[in-house]
């Protein structure tokens, strides 16, 4: 009984080593994709689309200024 007692404690203490675990933040930087990614995309799409024209009617607003001085 003492045999297997003492094995048993060499294994406990040779489970416990002084090595660092590994780091779990770079588990959880993965990102995983979701449902919602490709409306994401496209809403942010459709906000630079819509600047694009709201620049462009700035510029025709301020040519037509322009023209009338």
């Amino acid at each position: 009984m003492k045999p297997l007692l003492l094995l048993a404690c060499l294994l406990a203490l040779a489970a416990c080593s002084n090595k660092a675990p590994e780091p779990q933040a770079a588990a959880a930087q993965a990102r995983t994709a979701t449902p919602w990614d490709d409306l994401k995309k496209d809403e942010q799409q459709a906000r630079d689309v819509q600047k694009v024209v709201d620049d462009q009617a700035k510029q025709q607003q301020k040519a037509l200024e322009a023209a009338e001085q």
